[in-house]
């Protein structure tokens, strides 16, 4: 919906900015797509005044013209046929951008100079009249801007109206909502219908055969008319809210829509038989053709407007083509109607054929104010063409306006609300929205909602009233109570809430779950090297397989793993939460229990779908989830992967520590060992310990901290040094260099020079480093300052270069 703010200011007194308007008005709902000016394309013209006319000497349909722009007098060539000396007439100087895009520049016509253009009506798009130019009224004041002379409208506001806010498709929609919310006096444009002798009622019959269809048909006789170009001020409101105008008959049924929300429809009285209008159904496979020329065909379910002898309308729709107001049409029967939304919303759809009028249709029209809509409009029909208004109105009205009324509850209102206001607020918003409200009972008032209104309809609508006005961006947030039984609480914090958390980890990163049994074999123990102290031996085992609990989770994967290969899978990525069992005299059962994860890769690093190879899994693979669940995960610190010294199965193994706390280790299983198991390449395991893991996370404190808003700026460093160099030693001087911009260090590539590849002397170590400041873009030249920092503490601090 487009508003115009001048038009709206003949409502109320509005006097603030446009978009502080718009921006309140769509905290109540009305949702501000923009604010445009509707004339900025002609904003450059100026009114010019043609001081002199003389013929074109090389061309017979060209004039001279000399106009006085008010700043300078220019010489412009002509081709209209109805210049003339003396006219005022809109100018376009050089320079100026037309607006269909033409720029306008200095010309030689037929070999006279032309410093500008005289412009018609059409080429500023204010009508399709191309006859000649536009004259203007001959009291506008030559260079005075067009846009100024004119008065045209300079702010326009697009609203979305969601489809329960029917009252809003007007201006005076929007008036009323302004005045609510700046609290403003509200007034309707005045009313001075001068009708002329006889009677409407006697002059045309209204029949109505559904009253479900048709609750309310009103309509006044205008006799005398002359059907010409509406006047120049309403075209203009019309052209600002992107509606074309077309005649003074027409134009005002549409000024009226606009303005107060009513669809109208003026038919040609001397074209309707018999003096009739009768409302009533179409019948199936009935054939009409509408205003557009376009013949439809109908079916029992649309409604028409009927004269005494055939259809004359699409009722809501559209007119018809047999009724239609011509150029020479002297009498008018002027329509205002309310219509069922559902039965005009399906013709509508049915036949594709939307319009102003049925959207408005579509959403419900105001009853009640349906008879003023019509004055007003017979009114304006009657200045603009001359013609004379019969006294009274035809009328029809089978189902009458019935006001209604809900109960209010302030205090619950309150309550869903979350608000504590006074009851006098609430009051105060029913009246100036128009309810009517009987507050004898405080605990139980009598609202009833107004005609334009329509989407009150409960109770609880007059509570979103309430929190509209107020403003339900100023409702603070407060979270609701929610009841939470004590199981799931606890659940959360004990140990099977945490394992559940490392099994969803564990799915969530590709790995499979295996579940082996509890209890293995003293030979796994032994073929893997495990001590033989602290086993817990099973009294009744089902087997020698099976006679010891496990001390370690490593013999159940890594039987998990030979049966994989033994079935042919060999990209086996696996994961277990399980218990392990040692000896303890201490503990009531003789056994002390701590919770485990083991990890096992093996095999490619890609699945055989994958159209990459990549090689085995190697280190990385593994390092990279151990990281993962202990820094993203579990939301730890990042873990400090240290090199151990002998362990019983693993070789290499690595000692993973947690703010310095050991909480497992992980590498690569012992050729021998693996060959027992049939694996052919590497194997590498982890085992992280989830009882020390669960007390890490349950003492951790996370900590948030803003997501940055400031470009990042990354400089690339490659440090040549010693093959026995540590990447960790060259990270931790980077980090010490006291660059407080610096916010992370990155290995990204490792390169082994040419024929180093036995020897291993040297290798090239290349780092990605990012700097940020956290409340500024960092320059260029400060981030070369701070690297070249880095840079020589690299040189000072270890044996490389760059």
């Amino acid at each position: 919906m487009r508003v115009s703010l001048d038009w709206l200011r003949e409502f109320v007194p509005y006097e603030g900015e446009p978009q502080a308007l718009g921006d309140r008005l769509t905290m109540l709902g009305l949702e501000l797509d923009g604010i445009e000016d509707p004339f900025e394309s002609v904003k450059d013209l100026v009114v010019g005044h043609v001081v002199e006319r003389s013929p074109h000497p090389e061309a017979d349909k060209l004039s001279v013209c000399r106009v006085d722009v008010g700043d300078e007098v220019l010489d412009i060539v002509c081709g209209a046929p109805n210049v003339a000396a003396g006219q005022k007439v809109p100018v376009a100087k050089v320079g100026v951008t037309m607006p269909d895009g033409l720029k306008i520049k200095k010309a030689k016509l037929r070999g006279v100079k032309s410093n500008g253009m005289i412009c018609s009506e059409r080429e500023l798009g204010f009508s399709d009249d191309h006859e000649g130019i536009w004259v203007l009224d001959d009291v506008l004041v030559p260079g005075a801007r067009l846009v100024d002379a004119l008065n045209l409208e300079r702010v326009v506001f697009d609203f979305d109206i969601t489809p329960n806010r029917a009252d809003c498709l007007s201006i005076l929609g929007f008036a009323r909502e302004t005045a609510l919310a700046f609290d403003l006096p509200l007034t309707l444009p005045a009313l001075d219908l001068k009708e002329a002798g006889g009677n409407a009622a006697d002059e045309v019959r209204i029949v109505i055969d559904d009253p479900e269809l048709c609750p309310l048909y009103n309509a006044r006789v205008i006799r005398g008319v002359k059907t010409r170009k509406g006047p120049d001020w309403m075209r203009f409101r019309l052209l600002a809210l992107g509606q074309r105008p077309i005649s003074n008959i027409v134009d005002c049924t549409n000024y009226i829509m606009f303005e107060l929300g009513q669809p109208l429809h003026a038919f040609d009285f001397d074209r309707i038989e018999g003096a009739t209008i009768r409302v009533a159904p179409a019948s199936d496979g009935m054939r009409f053709t509408t205003l557009d020329g376009h013949e439809r065909t109908l079916t029992a379910a649309d409604l028409l407007i009927w004269d005494g002898a055939k259809p004359v309308a699409l009722a809501g729709v559209m007119g018809g083509l047999n009724s239609e107001m011509g150029g020479d049409s002297a009498n008018v029967l002027l329509e205002a109607a309310i219509f069922r939304p559902g039965t005009i919303r399906k013709t509508a759809r049915r036949l594709a054929l939307p319009s102003d009028a049925s959207y408005r249709f579509e959403r419900g029209v105001d009853q009640v104010m349906n008879r003023f809509c019509l004055d007003r409009a017979a009114q304006l029909m009657a200045e603009t063409s001359g013609g004379t208004v019969v006294a009274g109105v035809a009328s029809a009205e089978p189902r009458p306006w019935r006001d209604r009324v809900h109960t209010y509850r302030h205090e619950r209102c309150m309550r869903l609300l979350g608000l504590d206001l006074e009851p006098a607020f609430a009051k105060k918003v029913f009246v100036l929205e128009g309810c009517g409200v009987d507050d004898s009972d405080p605990a139980n008032w009598t609202v009833s909602s107004p005609s334009h209104r329509l989407d009150l309809e409960r109770e609880v609508d007059l509570y979103e009233e309430v929190g509209r006005v107020y403003g339900l961006d100023r409702i603070p947030a407060v979270l609701p109570r929610v009841a939470k039984s004590l199981d799931g609480t606890v659940t959360a914090e004990t140990e099977y809430g945490f394992i559940g958390r490392i099994k969803t980890w564990g799915a969530g990163v590709g790995l499979n779950e295996a579940i082996n049994y509890s209890f293995v074999g003293a030979d796994d123990l032994d073929r893997l090297g495990l001590p033989a102290g602290g086993r817990v031996f099973i009294a009744n085992p089902l087997s020698e397989d099976q006679s010891v609990m496990r001390t370690d989770l490593a013999p159940g994967l890594l039987n998990t793993l030979k049966h994989n290969l033994a079935k042919g899978n060999t990209h086996i990525r696996v994961f277990e939460v399980a218990k392990r069992f040692v000896a303890d005299a201490q503990s009531d059962t003789e056994t002390s229990e701590r919770s485990g994860l083991g990890l096992l890769l093996y095999g490619p690093r890609h699945a055989a779908e994958w159209p990459w190879l990549g090689g085995d899994v190697d280190y990385l693979d593994l390092k990279g989830h151990v990281e993962h669940l202990v820094e993203n995960h579990l939301k730890l610190a990042a873990p400090e992967c240290v090199l151990a010294g002998e362990h019983p199965f693993l070789n290499p193994c690595v000692d993973v520590r947690v703010g310095g706390q050991s909480v497992g280790v992980m590498g690569r299983v012992r050729e021998s060992m693996a060959d027992f198991y049939h694996a052919r390449k590497e194997v590498w395991l982890a085992e992280l310990d989830l009882d020390g893991l669960r007390q890490l996370v349950a003492a951790n404190k996370v900590g948030f901290a803003p997501l940055p808003v400031f470009p990042p700026s990354r400089r690339d460093v490659t440090v040549i040094g010693p093959a026995t160099l540590k990447a960790q030693a060259i990270r931790d001087v980077i980090a010490g260099a006291g660059v407080d911009i610096l916010e992370s260090v990155e290995l990204v590539a490792e390169f082994v020079p040419e024929g180093q590849e036995e020897e291993r002397e040297e290798r090239n170590l290349s780092f990605r480093l990012t700097y940020r400041h956290p409340a500024r873009t960092l320059k260029d030249t400060q981030v070369d300052k701070e690297h070249a920092r880095v840079l020589e503490a690299l040189t000072a601090s270890l044996p490389v270069r760059f």
